[in-house]
């Protein structure tokens, strides 16, 4: 049995073909179920996000062929429109790739976490859909309990690496206690809503949405029970905001000095927390020369995700390191798997080889012969039964110069020199 994937992700194929190999949950059941029938596979897992789809599999070949063909006929593709795309991973490769992979290792963000449930849903998806077996059911065990270790272990994930998480620490470093602070965000697009996302998941008190489009920053300020203004209510509303955090496409400052200095003086002076996350800039750099203004720029942000993406470098090293050891854990528990088909069938036999000694014996004992003639037949019927077939291979491997064989079976069968 061979472990199989093959995949394509952001670093091996556009976003052009990425799409055209998405799996999405509404058919992720029965494509699993589809894959899982083809002749020769025996397990089945598909990882589809926007940057990689993945198909694992358990094998009797490891003709990566067979998983080509399909993708190409289920997605009604030219497999030529996307092999030159393909990375493919057999037995130890693929418990690295899939370690790697849930752990961040793999990812366009280094250290990541979103993955990792990504993989726990693909994991549920094959599980619901009984495409999942013992092999390939407990390496995604093994590969959540690597995850797990690596994040526990290293710092792969504290330090943020997106310029809104980055800004949101920092609010977090100057004030105590976010919970008593306003927020105003002003920008609709995807950086204002990861921000208001990180906001509200540190429990900040309060958001106001600012846009030029008042209905996109209400669709916005729904999500996470925030209040909604027009980009012309600026001037109304900026006094009540300890953090401002800015990033849209305008081509002007949105935000002048003189507007900062009038909400400043209606907040009696009280400090305010200003980012500007766009380019151009949104607030005049004469702002920045205001005593109770804290302005941080993209730029200033940068070197903090710089820093934080080498301090993220250095818990990869640490992470390659526990993966090395749970790679290891994962082939010693597959080897044992291959070991316990020849300790059942040996057990069989030893099992059948007892079951007609006893046969014989019962009848002996029905016509009257002795029990203790009986049980020394039994015994001696069993005892050559048993070591008849290792005897006979013993000698030959003897005969053929195979004292490897002499050697092993001196240790399964524990033997000490008789002499």
């Amino acid at each position: 049995m061979t472990l199989l994937a093959v995949g394509i992700n952001y670093n091996t194929a556009p976003v052009s073909v990425r799409e055209r190999l998405s799996f999405p949950a509404e058919i992720l059941k029965s494509s699993l179920q589809e894959l899982w029938r083809i002749k020769g596979i025996n397990e089945a897992a598909i990882l589809s996000t926007c940057n990689r789809t993945e198909f694992y599999c358990t094998s009797t070949t490891a003709n990566k062929q067979i998983l080509i063909d399909w993708v190409a006929e289920s997605k009604q593709i030219n497999a030529a429109d996307f092999t030159p795309y393909l990375y493919c991973h057999t037995d130890s490769e693929l418990i690295r790739h899939m370690f790697r992979v849930a752990c961040g290792l793999d990812s366009m963000i280094l250290g990541e976490p979103q993955i990792l449930g990504q993989m726990k849903t693909a994991y549920q998806a094959a599980y619901e859909a009984g495409t999942l077996g013992k092999r390939l059911g407990k390496l995604f065990q093994y590969t959540f309990t690597a995850a797990k270790k690596v994040r526990t272990d290293t710092a792969i994930g504290s330090s943020p690496v997106s310029v809104a998480f980055a800004a949101v620490q920092l609010a977090q470093q100057i004030f105590d206690k976010l919970s008593e602070q306003t927020a105003l965000l002003i920008g609709a697009g995807e950086t204002i809503e990861l921000t208001a996302r990180h906001l509200s998941q540190q429990g900040v008190g309060r958001i106001i949405i600012a846009n030029r489009t008042y209905d996109k920053a209400h669709a916005l300020a729904v999500q996470f029970n925030g209040y909604a203004i027009a980009l012309s209510e600026l001037p109304v509303h900026l006094a009540e905001a300890d953090i401002v955090i800015s990033s849209t496409a305008s081509q002007l400052p949105i935000l002048g000095k003189g507007s900062v200095e009038s909400a400043l003086k209606k907040r009696k002076h009280k400090p305010m927390f200003m980012v500007d996350l766009a380019v151009p800039r949104d607030i005049e750099a004469e702002v920045e020369q205001l005593r109770d203004v804290y302005l941080y720029t993209i730029d200033d942000l940068q070197n903090i995700i710089d820093q934080n993406m080498n301090s993220r470098r250095l818990a990869a090293e640490q992470a390659e390191e526990i993966i090395d050891t749970q790679v290891g854990h994962f082939l010693t528990w597959l080897r044992a798997q291959g070991a316990q088909s020849t300790i059942q069938d040996y057990r069989h036999q030893a099992e059948q080889s007892r079951d007609e000694a006893l046969q014989k014996a019962l009848a002996l004992l029905k016509s009257g012969t002795p029990a203790e003639l009986v049980l020394n037949r039994l015994a001696h019927s069993l005892t050559n039964k048993l070591i008849h077939t290792p005897s006979t291979q013993i000698r030959a491997a003897a005969e053929n110069e195979r004292h490897d064989l002499i050697a092993a079976a001196r240790e399964i069968f524990k033997l000490t020199n008789s002499q």
